[in-house]
């Protein structure tokens, strides 16, 4: 929830950057004033800046272990017409499909970076078992949008998903 107003979606596509062996991960070069968060425990947000917009992410590991999954995609479920306004688009399809939407249609910001997700207070995730998926609508493929690391099969996606993004035969 976001100033108030409830937005919120199934997660349909995510990419992982892992502590060990990962290029790409932010925290493969050390820790920065940039990447504290990371290097802390899991359950925080890390969120930045790429482009002029957002990428939400969850620390995922213990402490010292820099490691996160970056949410890419949502299926919108509450607050449509508040992402509407923020995205100004009205195609359902187009509102949280990619890091950088995602994070405007929900209203997610650098403000967010650190943000203890346990706490279920402004940004939470939870689950919902009516909307499980099983291991076989689940897709690993290489991420996307990387230069570093790309081919690591790191990007999962719910198969068929059309508010995944990437090119359509990835979804």
């Amino acid at each position: 929830m976001i100033g108030g107003e409830l937005t919120s979606g199934i997660i349909v596509e995510t990419e992982s950057y892992l502590a060990k062996g990962d290029s790409a991960c932010h925290a493969s070069r050390g820790r920065t004033p940039k990447t504290t968060v990371m290097f802390g425990s899991g359950g925080f947000a890390y969120v930045y800046p790429i482009h002029a917009k957002y990428c939400f992410n969850i620390v995922t590991e213990i402490a010292s272990r820099p490691s996160a999954v970056l949410i890419r995609a949502i299926e919108p479920v509450d607050g449509i017409e508040i992402m509407q306004l923020r995205r100004r688009v009205d195609a359902l399809g187009e509102l949280a499909r990619g890091p950088g939407r995602l994070c405007q249609a929900l209203g997610i910001g650098r403000e967010h970076n650190g943000l203890d997700l346990r706490l279920g207070r402004g940004v939470w995730i939870e689950s919902v078992r009516q909307r499980a998926f099983t291991t076989k609508q689940i897709r690993a493929t290489e991420r996307i949008g990387v230069t570093s690391a790309q081919e690591l099969k790191l990007r999962f996606v719910v198969v068929g998903s059309s508010f995944a993004s990437g090119p359509k035969h990835s979804r």
